[in-house]
């Protein structure tokens, strides 16, 4: 899978983007990217990307000219990727979308900065991703947000196949408590379920502590969640009120 960044900040993305398991999954050639520097395409002595909008108000926004040149350079180097431009009007970016996302073959990212960016430069992109109801200083961190939870669900990223599948999101509810050694310390000890051996029971253990913290901490996604008569027993028990009939 291929990603290219359009950014005015290009110095921004390596950190985030070369460490850890993108650092990884790059050496095993499963994934790459590569900033295009919109400044390039800006006119000028000073290479402005930027202007006062019309109608007045705060701050600059960016120009559309630089943005359109930069995005078909792009679309020139990955025919056929999907352009997506970060911002907090965008689709919400979540564990599903991520996963739809990974099924590209290439997607190109703009971030734009500023106030934003000139309305008619979007006539060249194909949809608009947030990662939540904030508001960035650029689209620069959303590009690492994005690209690191789409490249997780890319065939061989992940040491462990199953990794992705029992992370938080998946299936609507949040990720079950992890433990690791030593099993009994003076800060705690490890539930004994989970030293049992006892596949079916730690399993079992498991699915009901996703459901109480999916509960406590966000109830909002129980609605779309994938619940069986058993999560909705145990979930009346801690209190929540099922609106909806069990057609299970």
């Amino acid at each position: 899978m291929r990603f290219v960044v359009v950014t005015l900040f290009p110095e921004s993305l390596p950190s985030p983007l070369n460490s850890s398991m993108l650092g990884q999954a790059q050496k095993k050639g499963l994934f790459r990217w590569e900033a295009l520097d919109l400044r390039g395409f800006c006119p000028g002595k000073h290479a402005s990307a930027d202007d006062h909008p019309f109608g007045g108000g705060a701050g600059m926004v960016l120009r559309a000219q630089p943005v359109l040149e930069a995005l078909a350079t792009a679309r020139a180097a990955l025919p056929g990727a999907k352009v997506l431009h970060l911002s907090p009007r965008g689709r919400r970016l979540d564990a599903r979308y991520a996963r739809e996302l990974a099924e590209a073959e290439n997607l190109i990212l703009l971030c734009s900065h500023y106030e934003g960016l000139d309305e008619r430069a979007l006539a060249a992109v194909d949809g608009e991703v947030s990662i939540g109801d904030v508001v960035l200083s650029g689209g620069e961190l959303a590009a690492c947000v994005l690209i690191d939870s789409v490249v997780r669900f890319v065939p061989g990223v992940l040491g462990n196949g199953t990794s992705a599948q029992d992370e938080s999101f998946e299936g609507g509810l949040l990720e079950y408590p992890q433990y690791t050694r030593p099993a009994q310390a003076a800060f705690g000890d490890v539930p004994e379920v989970l030293l049992s051996g006892n596949h079916a029971a730690i399993a079992a253990w498991r699915r009901q502590q996703s459901l109480k913290i999916t509960y406590e901490r966000r109830p909002d996604l129980l609605a779309r969640a994938e619940l069986n008569p058993k999560d909705r027993a145990f979930l009346r028990g801690l209190g929540w009120t099922d609106g909806a009939q069990d057609h299970r």
